[in-house]
């Protein structure tokens, strides 16, 4: 099996790392620093659960498209930032001579609806995405720490297609020491993580704390309630369903658990502020405010966290 990783971030390099254990073929695409350390140190999987290290020659790094062999990969995985996905859809659409015929796209990527882009070049049959709960953070360019997990890695489809070929993965990924599975009602799931995400991860970063310090006072708690009731307007006027009927029944988990179990995580989005490096506001926030737009919603609390996150990165 041959798997090309485009995106050698925090993501990329632990799932390449869990793929290189269960002997499969891995290429990474890669640009700049990050692929002269790939090239040169090789890469490392660390954290909670199992361990990897791998030299350089255990795996292939390319820089262009065009220096991809034909015919050659089973699976791709995107594990960039969403706003790459425009450029990575347009570039695997130029050069669909390096998939095999019947190769699968997995998208691995916060947000919903990621697969859009894809989807204009690609059949409903090619294209599937990944709930990812499980934290990975990347203290080097070629080292991927796995921080927290909660619940398995999920793969499956947004647009009702069978989703028993993502099994081999999910059993690949299960092998190296991070749970996964392959999922019917993805969509759920994403939907749920929207609300983790869009809950958590701006308002972190406006503040720089990680998750944890968000549920212990009543003001924080306060501007994620009115984020996560204003994310259940939305789901309801657009016919989303999620595995929580109202927002009082996801609060009730959201503080029980789901904080409590990753309140060391720092948010994605402030990591980005810290390098200043564009967020991925807009596949998350932005897609809460999109939706609410377009069918008569108002979501104001969403809005503000929204143009805070846009003033912060217009500001670097």
């Amino acid at each position: 099996m041959n798997i090309l990783i485009d995106g050698a971030g925090a993501i990329g390099i632990g799932l390449g790392a869990s793929m290189l254990s269960q002997n499969v073929n891995v290429s990474f695409f890669a640009k700049g620093e990050t692929s002269q350390k790939l090239k040169k140190e090789g890469i490392r999987r660390t954290g909670i659960f199992k361990h990897f290290s791998f030299k350089p020659e255990d795996y292939t790094v390319y820089t262009d498209y065009k220096n991809m062999p034909s015919d050659n990969f089973d699976f791709v995985f995107v594990c960039s930032k969403t706003i790459s996905n425009e450029d990575i859809s347009n570039c695997l659409n130029d050069n669909k001579n390096i998939l095999k015929d019947n190769a699968k796209i997995i998208i691995f990527q916060n947000g919903f609806g990621n697969d859009e882009p894809y989807l204009r070049y690609f059949s409903k049959d090619e294209v599937f995405c990944a709930r990812v709960i499980t934290g990975f953070k990347r203290p080097e360019r070629n080292i991927s720490e796995v921080t927290v997990h909660t619940e398995p890695i999920l793969l499956g489809s947004l647009q009702g297609v069978d989703v028993d070929c993502l099994k081999v993965i999910a059993d690949k990924i299960s092998l190296s020491g991070i749970p996964c599975e392959i999922s019917n009602d993805l969509d759920k799931w994403l939907w749920a993580k929207m609300l983790y995400n869009c809950a958590l991860n701006p308002l972190g970063a406006v503040l720089g704390v990680n998750y944890g310090k968000l549920i212990e006072n009543e003001y924080s708690i306060n501007i994620m309630n009115c984020v996560i009731e204003e994310i259940f307007e939305v789901m309801d006027a657009v016919g989303y369903r999620t595995n929580w009927s109202n927002a009082r029944e996801y609060e009730d988990v959201f503080y029980s658990k789901l904080v409590p179990d990753t309140y060391n995580h720092v948010s994605s989005t402030l990591q980005d502020i810290q390098r200043k490096k564009k967020t991925e506001i807009d596949s998350l926030t932005g897609k809460v405010i999109f939706l609410g737009e377009k069918y008569g919603v108002d979501v104001p609390i969403n809005k503000t966290l929204y143009n805070l996150i846009k003033t912060i990165e217009i500001n670097y």
